[in-house]
């Protein structure tokens, strides 16, 4: 594979060779998520992108609380790279850039940026928001305050890195599934930042920002375990009406 493709894609790709030359065969289960991170050396959030990445495509799926295993359904033979990137890569290139950028920004941005900032802030913490509402002044937000880094390769850097979380379908499968599961943005993790950035303190700022973001793949990890229970759950639930449906009627009372 080229040296370009994603940790995620590698062991997605690694695990896909192993479906099709019978390693792991259908309907047997997978190693458990930390086997898997040991034998390939990666991270549990990199297995997590892997497994949703071979579910999307009906390599694997979940059953009943036991695990994930190798599905029997046809595979959607689309190649990994255009899953694009997963939630968990896109949230350490952010915490990486958007991090330095609010520090930057603590000590370059104007007044009149800060106002801005301030503005979305408070609309944020007064919507009783639709996801789209929520998406967007979560993003406006942001890119306010790269924007006020005055520095324009910044602000696109951060611009690109949200336009991968809303077109790349891996990360916006995990980010619609944690919507689904109640997860939504928290305005008093923005406020912090915002008064980091009124404080004009750099080191604040930066924690903040860092902070928001390491609780953002905080939840999408207890998404991911939660998304399994629940699936196990409703394929419990079925059985329990099938096994209703098919018991018996009793004998009539003669």
């Amino acid at each position: 594979m080229s040296d370009r493709v994603k940790l995620y894609q590698r062991v997605a790709h690694q695990i896909e060779q192993g479906i099709r030359t019978g390693q792991y065969l259908v309907g047997t289960r997978l190693p458990p998520e930390r086997d898997l991170a040991d034998t390939f050396q990666v991270s549990r959030p990199t297995i997590r992108e892997a497994m949703i990445a071979l579910e999307i495509r009906n390599f694997v799926e979940v059953r009943h609380g036991s695990g994930i295993y190798v599905s029997n359904s046809r595979p959607v033979d689309r190649a990994p790279a255009e899953l694009d990137v997963g939630a968990f890569e896109l949230i350490e290139a952010r915490l990486m850039f958007e991090g330095e950028a609010a520090a930057l920004a603590a000590k370059v941005m104007t007044d009149e940026e800060l106002a801005q900032v301030g503005k979305i802030l408070l609309r944020m913490e007064a919507l009783d928001a639709t996801f789209d509402e929520e998406m967007k002044l979560d993003r406006d937000f942001h890119m306010a305050i790269a924007e006020g880094t005055r520095s324009s390769l910044v602000a696109q850097t951060i611009e690109h890195l949200w336009d991968l979380r809303e077109q790349s379908p891996l990360c916006r499968h995990m980010f619609d599934q944690a919507r689904s599961s109640g997860i939504i943005p928290r305005p008093h993790e923005h406020r912090r930042i915002y008064e980091a950035l009124m404080a004009r303190d750099a080191d604040r700022a930066r924690a903040a920002m860092r902070a928001h973001l390491a609780r953002v793949s905080e939840d999408l990890l207890a998404m991911t375990e939660l998304e399994l229970i629940e699936k196990a759950k409703r394929e419990i639930d079925e059985k329990r009406r099938r096994i209703v449906d098919e018991r018996p009627c009793p004998d009539p009372i003669a």
